[in-house]
């Protein structure tokens, strides 16, 4: 009975500690770990509650589909046209484009082309009676705002703009609570997954659970995969213990930082590429 006590006062501090100072959450963070070892809390509801503080401090740009992976949907196309991209990708909101992929001009959803199914109502398919407004968030919003957002206005997906107003990816909400509830997969999830992701001059987000060798491709390196199968085990080792959010390393003329992790794996890392040294250092 008094470990459940002390379970509700945990959980009291944590929402009022949840928008407080950094060292508190951590405090806070570390009492709820030393309850899951405890047996007072189980795994999963730990990990999640380590998402909701990550979802604070991470960025859109952090977990955003970057514009080269983006599927979209070209204003001039009919429906015919449009049904292969749509069945293909698995997907059930498009951005539509009008010239260039920064000329988004709203948002197809897949399901408001069942009327034209025939070939006789595609005939009298007109875009501006189904197009829906786009949505566009800057790469810099905190994920918890966006999630509010979502919420309160009820849209699901948003073009992601930077600095200069052309659009760098986009966000779902799927992305934002796959950040708390860990990765919601679907039959398209297979061959859509992308472990590596592009965002500027020699930066990347790439997921924990990247296989070695696909690292290796990308990016023409050479880690052994003997030891360890995914880049997180690899980071891990270096480290010599599970890492927490904002540690470092660098390893070989790779920078990796962990920006999304929780007690049990490392969930996404941002990777700098350095210049090559002429000793690199041996990981394993």
């Amino acid at each position: 009975m008094k470990s459940k006590h002390r379970f509700r006062a945990w959980c009291a501090r944590f929402f009022d500690l949840f928008s407080g100072e950094r060292d508190e959450r951590a405090h806070l963070l570390s009492e709820l770990r030393d309850a899951q070892e405890r047996g007072v809390l189980d795994a999963d509801a730990l990990a999640m509650i380590e998402g909701v503080f990550q979802v604070s401090e991470l960025r859109v740009r952090d977990i955003m589909v970057p514009r080269s992976h983006m599927v979209t949907i070209d204003s001039d196309s009919t429906v015919k046209e449009m049904q292969p991209t749509i069945v293909n990708s698995g997907h059930s909101r498009f951005p539509v484009t009008d010239d260039d992929l920064d000329d988004v001009i709203g948002v197809l959803l897949a399901k408001d082309l069942i009327p034209y199914a025939d070939e006789s109502s595609a005939e009298k398919f007109e875009l501006k009676d189904v197009l829906r407004p786009a949505v566009f968030v800057p790469e810099s919003k905190r994920l918890n705002v966006l999630l509010k957002d979502f919420r309160t206005s009820r849209y699901h997906m948003a073009m992601v703009v930077d600095e200069y107003g052309g659009i760098s990816g986009l966000v779902t909400i799927e992305d934002v609570l796959e950040q708390i509830v860990g990765d919601i997969d679907d039959e398209h999830d297979a061959a859509d997954v992308i472990n590596i992701r592009r965002h500027g001059y020699h930066r990347y987000t790439v997921r924990g659970l990247t296989p070695i060798p696909e690292f290796n491709t990308f990016f023409d390196a050479k880690f052994s995969d003997e030891q360890f199968d995914t880049i997180a085990g690899l980071v891990t080792h270096a480290l010599g213990h599970l890492p927490e959010r904002g540690e470092e390393v660098t390893i070989e003329n790779y920078l990796f930082k962990i920006i999304s992790a929780n007690s049990r794996r490392i969930n996404n890392l941002q990777m700098t590429l350095l210049p090559k040294t002429t000793e690199p250092v041996d990981a394993t």
